[in-house]
């Protein structure tokens, strides 16, 4: 994939033929960026790893060496073995023939020798003799040599085939000694193997007449083979070798089969099914949609398409959509385009794949205790993740607004004009999000040319839901201030000024109705005389204003934050803007419906507070809304500075998003800037965590707790001086101190499982380099990835 995206395709100077396209999808398309990043392999990967292109990695081999001294014990029980067998061919071994006589008769040896056969059958057994004597000096001598162990070490751990193939080998060397008749180019003799067997058969049939079968013979001539070859199978894994390629013989035989077996039952005329790229849209050639398929490939192999648009095609595949047919052949790759006409972003500053609706945001790093899939490896974000919220700590200068927030905010924007996603992103004080042509609306708080307001109420008609937003804005994070109280002062006011007038009331108003001014309250109650249940509710609010526990009067301080004259105009004031008209109310309730791309810019210089009111404003609406009706597009919340927004409200709603296909993304420049009392919940509310570089040992020390521990296994290894209590050993000990200048040791080995923790805190605030951080991810299935280091830079 190059380092943009697809090219933006021109906008056609008409749409496409209706009917079948000239190129035939199986001919040789012209060669486009568009074909070739749709033909790019997607191989299913673990979570977080960057699909496009993803070649899993081989498991490496380990670079193990047989020490010298197992070589040497290898070779001293070998040279042993063949002074053994010299000296017994020549006799030179004391009392050798004792045991072969004891078991004997007598009659079979000349008196007054030692072993001197009188007929066959002395000859036979000194045969049989030898041949035992040489099967016991071989057992031994390769237990002792442990040549077993250097066999598995050398061809036992090489892949498939080479470790059937040097088995092979080994095999037939060890034929050749003991058949060397059958090898041509051998001139030394045989192993006392085959001659034994065959002086045995003699000695217990007690003629020869079984050697003169040739059914006979042959039969022990091949079990002696089988014997010879049956350790070097074992070795080899001859046999699974074999089953593994007759069953891949078998499969690719099935194909052909199959695929005559449809010629041979298909009508005249009617083409064999082929495998197709997916360039040429497979899916729905299989459906029956070959002239959809054909206009499509057309469009991509001469560019007229992008990635969104073959994004968002698929998309509306994926919905059977019933007009799909007659919309592609009268549109092509401009099909279902967003209301906003727009089939790109105006610039991409990150790596997306919108098949697998995946953004890239750096490499994982290999190491010790990264899994061997993420060696390497692309690191992503996709909205399978990002349904389980996100919680970015980073202090300022780390990267989180240029190396995430942004990336993530353009990802979800380009998957909203697929159809498939709805965006709200709130900008942090003096940076927004994006460009102005990458959103449908843009808020921009205490700007008079800003062309949009929030509503307050986020377009609710009741008042028990606009007050619980209000309030949860107003008064989330005071601890003085009870939130179902505040919601109820609230919504003693909302309800009947709604009854009267049939909206809800302007932000002023609504802060005189809180404080308790009488004019206000007098006009209200005259509005509502005629409505008993909505007067009581008036009556009640009336009683309780300036009493003890009233939460009133702190609703209305925290209202007049935003009864500034910057914001005059906005949050449904309902003043006129720089041209002189009023600003048009944008009500985030359109996200749950429409895949919008929204931005609210935050006012700048000296309005942090309300700033951060804004923000729980904002957050507790998607809270509200995208719990509203059933719909198929994710809807993801930005938040660039979440401090002061996380409340303990907030943070029990944004657990339940995942289950409505909703995401937040929140960044803090420290975990300080949430109440101590909420850190746990608040990482326990989230499924994925993020520690930027230059965290602090105490912010650290949460991520430490929340990604716990695992086992681990250590290595241990002692130096213990050797004291020796024999003089020559002294003496030599003494000679090599006196060389080396080092006392003789030996090493005491101890390896444990120990349980550590995955980062430490001392780790996270220490270890991680600028550029880099700590990511661990988890979906909405339930799917993990552990915290592991993440090049951002890569």
């Amino acid at each position: 994939m190059p380092a943009g995206a697809p090219p933006v395709p021109p906008q056609p100077s008409g749409p496409p033929a209706s009917g079948p396209v000239d190129t035939a999808p199986t001919s040789a398309a012209p060669a486009s960026a568009v074909a070739a990043w749709l033909d790019e392999a997607r191989p299913e990967a673990r979570t977080g790893i960057w699909r496009y292109g993803y070649r899993p990695p081989k498991p490496a081999r380990a670079s193990e060496r047989l020490a010298p001294v197992t070589i040497v014990g290898m070779l001293i029980p070998l040279v042993v073995a063949l002074v053994l067998w010299s000296l017994w061919r020549r006799g030179g071994v004391p009392y050798q023939f004792a045991p072969l006589r004891l078991f004997t008769p007598e009659d079979w040896w000349w008196g007054g020798t030692i072993a001197s056969p009188k007929g066959s059958e002395g000859t036979d057994a000194l045969v049989v003799y030898d041949g035992v004597f040489f099967g016991l000096l071989v057992y031994a001598m390769g237990r002792l040599g442990g040549w077993a162990g250097a066999a598995r070490h050398f061809v036992g751990r090489r892949p498939q085939p080479a470790r059937a193939l040097l088995a092979l080998l080994g095999a037939l060397a060890a034929l050749s000694f003991v058949f060397p008749d059958a090898f041509p180019l051998v001139g030394w003799d045989s192993l006392p193997v085959v001659d034994p067997v065959l002086s045995l058969v003699v000695l217990v049939s007690g003629s020869v007449d079984p050697l003169t079968s040739p059914w006979f013979v042959r039969s022990l001539y091949t079990a002696i083979t089988l014997l010879v070859l049956w350790p070097f199978a074992l070795l080899g894994d001859w046999w699974p070798y074999l089953k593994e390629r007759r069953l891949a013989a078998r499969r690719a035989g099935a194909a052909p089969r199959r695929l005559a077996a449809r010629r041979a039952g298909a009508a005249p005329g009617v083409p064999a099914p082929v495998v197709r790229p997916r360039a040429q849209w497979p899916e729905l050639r299989d459906a029956g949609q070959d002239e959809a398929a054909d206009v499509l490939t057309a469009e991509a192999g001469a560019g007229r398409m992008n990635d969104v648009d073959c994004a968002r095609v698929t998309r509306a595949w994926a919905a059977r959509r019933a007009d799909f047919r007659e919309t592609v052949l009268r549109e092509g790759g401009a099909a279902w385009t967003h209301p906003s006409g727009a089939r790109d972003l105006p610039r991409r500053s990150a790596r997306h794949d919108l098949l697998t609706r995946q953004v890239r945001v750096g490499r994982w790093v290999a190491g010790d205790r990264t899994p061997l899939a993420y060696h390497d490896a692309g690191a992503a974000l996709g909205p399978e993740a990002l349904g389980t919220s996100l919680l970015a700590v980073g202090p300022s200068g780390s990267g989180k607004t240029r190396l995430l927030t942004e990336p993530v905010a353009e990802a979800l924007s380009l998957q909203a004009l697929t159809g498939g996603c709805a965006l709200v992103a709130v900008s942090a004080p003096g940076g927004p999000l994006g460009p102005d042509a990458a959103y449908d609306v843009i808020v921009r708080l205490g700007d008079r040319a800003s062309a949009h307001d929030l509503d307050p109420y986020a377009g609710s008609d009741d008042p028990d839901e606009a007050a619980a937003i209000l309030a949860e804005a107003l008064a989330g994070d005071l601890d003085t201030v009870n939130g179902q109280a505040a919601a109820t002062a609230l919504a003693q006011l909302l309800g009947p000024y709604r009854a009267a007038y049939g909206v809800f009331p302007p932000l002023p108003v609504l802060r005189e109705l809180l404080e308790g001014e009488p004019g206000a309250l007098a006009v209200l109650r005259t509005a509502v005389a005629d409505d008993e249940v909505m007067r009581r509710e008036l009556e009640a609010r009336t009683r309780q204003t300036g009493a003890p526990g009233d939460p009133g009067r702190a609703l209305a301080d925290r209202l007049a934050l935003l009864n500034r004259p910057v914001f005059a105009g906005f949050l449904g004031s309902g003043a006129t803007g720089a041209g002189g008209g009023a600003h048009r109310a944008f009500s985030l309730r359109a996200i749950a419906h429409h895949p919008l791309r929204v931005r609210i810019d935050l006012p700048e210089r000296g309005h942090e507070e309300a700033g951060r009111l804004i923000t729980r404003l904002v957050l507790a609406q998607f809270h509200a809304v995208v719990g509203a009706g059933r719909r198929d597009h994710f809807a993801g919340l930005v938040l660039d500075d979440a401090t002061g927004a996380v409340t303990p409200d907030s943070v029990r709603r944004i657990q339940r998003l995942r289950a409505r296909n909703a995401g937040v993304l929140l960044s803090l420049r420290t975990v300080g800037d949430v109440p101590e009392s909420l850190h746990g919940p608040l990482f326990g509310a989230v499924g994925c965590r993020m520690a930027f570089a230059g965290v602090t040992t105490w912010d650290g020390g949460r991520f430490a707790q929340t990604w716990g521990t695992e086992w681990v296994e250590t290595t241990e290894v002692a130096k213990h001086t050797v004291f020796a209590d024999q003089p020559m050993t002294r003496a030599l000990h003494a000679l090599r101190k006196l060389v080396t200048g080092k006392a003789v040791t030996t090493d005491a080995v101890t390896v444990r499982q120990v349980e550590r923790e995955r980062w430490s805190a001392s780790r996270l605030a220490h270890e991680v380099p600028p550029g880099h951080a700590v990511l661990s991810l988890t979906t909405v299935d339930g799917e993990h990835a552990p915290p592991l280091l993440v090049d951002l830079r890569g």
